[in-house]
């Protein structure tokens, strides 16, 4: 018994490695880096994170993710049959094709594939490939779907609320006035592995009570599937730190909601649609609201009549080392006050070899940091500021 376990979760974790969505993501995750750094190399002349930025964020956090969602998967029961999961992969490439993201919430992802699901097993075709596809459609269970995006969804409120706001982009636009302002993009897509038994001949049950959401006494395999859970979030009216996590923990409670109606549709199987259309809807009104409250709000990311505003840190720069965080205002620097970029570079320049700031914290204290500066540094310390005469492609509400 045990040794066919052992044996299934090897093999599963190999057809983990066949299913494209892997390669996919890979793909996927290198591609938001272009986009990134170019947008970022067009607005401020170079790049915050390197290319593969996106690809080295894609397998931690998620990877944890999946094994608890496995834990309770293979606890439960949840028999996913291959048709339904063919299903999955080809929505997760369809919402993915516009390179955003936030269709790739498993809000969107799930909720489309559950009425996918309850439309296409009711097709009638003559190629019998397709026709077992759809014959696995027929006979998913839309409970166990329903418990998947519940699971999902509470993994991509946690992930949004650890380490959503770590790493995000600075980008500047247009406001209405045509000044430059500032904002911070938060694009991630992380990879939760997900164990999902699925109809086989591998393992037997001889229990009546498992797998919960099937009939007892068939048989099943194991298979490691790829998830992706994406996410995307652009904020001016905040920092970054403080509007994001909001975010996670409205997305969080809204997969409570969820997995609330899932569990209940195990004896009203209704609310298993109830489940699928809160998720779709709460999903997409989570961003909308945060959208409608940024645009309605000035950008804290603006220039000011005293100091500098620090838009953003480049990675292993002096101002990284010298703590200097986002949203800090930068005040004096060699005892000269600044206001502009380039009275900024210009007080540098009076001390080559010492830099002292005065720095202005989020809480409105100043504080002093100073370091020695050595050649071949950057030359501005990596603070990234909100600049003049900007060319503009996008603009600000």
């Amino acid at each position: 018994m045990i040794e066919a376990w052992l044996l299934e979760f090897s093999k599963g974790i190999g057809r983990f490695f066949l299913h494209p969505l892997f390669y996919y993501f890979v793909g996927y995750c290198v591609l938001l880096g272009y986009f990134r750094v170019k947008r970022e190399r067009r607005s401020f002349h170079i790049r915050v994170e390197d290319g593969f930025y996106d690809l080295r964020s894609l397998l931690p956090g998620g990877w944890l993710a999946g094994l608890l969602i496995s834990v309770l998967t293979i606890a439960v029961g949840v028999v996913i049959p291959f048709g339904s999961i063919v299903l999955i992969a080809l929505v997760t490439l369809l919402l993915s094709l516009p390179i955003n993201t936030r269709l790739l919430s498993p809000a969107y992802i799930l909720g489309v594939s559950f009425f996918g699901i309850i439309l296409l097993s009711n097709l009638s075709v003559e190629n019998k490939y397709i026709t077992r596809l759809l014959d696995d459609m027929g006979n998913t269970s839309l409970v166990s779907i329903a418990i998947l995006l519940g699971a999902l969804l509470l993994a991509e409120g946690l992930l949004i609320l650890k380490k959503g706001h770590i790493g995000t982009s600075p980008d500047l636009l247009k406001s209405k006035r045509g000044l430059p302002v500032g904002a911070h993009i938060s694009q991630r897509l992380w990879l939760a592995p997900v164990f999902l038994l699925m109809p086989g001949e591998a393992l037997t049950t001889h229990y009546e009570w498992w797998p919960v959401f099937t009939v007892s006494g068939q048989a099943y395999s194991l298979i490691l599937v790829p998830f992706g859970i994406g996410f995307y979030h652009k904020v001016k009216s905040m920092l970054p730190t403080k509007s994001i996590p909001v975010v996670g923990k409205r997305v969080i409670l809204l997969s409570i909601i969820v997995t609330g109606l899932a569990v209940v549709s195990i004896w009203f199987p209704v609310a298993a649609i109830i489940a699928a259309c809160f998720a779709l809807a709460g999903r997409e009104l989570i961003y909308l609201k945060h959208y409608f409250m940024d645009e309605s709000k000035p950008s804290i990311f603006s220039q000011r009549n005293q100091g500098l505003l620090v838009l953003g840190i480049i990675p292993q720069s002096p101002a990284e080392k010298m703590q200097i965080k986002i949203g800090e205002t930068i005040s004096k620097v060699n005892g000269i006050q600044v206001k502009t970029v380039q009275e900024f570079y210009m007080a540098l320049q009076k001390n080559r070899a010492l830099c002292k700031l005065d720095v202005l914290d989020i809480n409105g204290e100043v504080r002093y940091v100073q370091r020695a500066l050595y050649e071949g540094e950057h030359h501005e310390l990596g603070i990234l500021f909100v600049n003049e005469g900007k060319r503009w492609k996008h603009k600000a509400v």
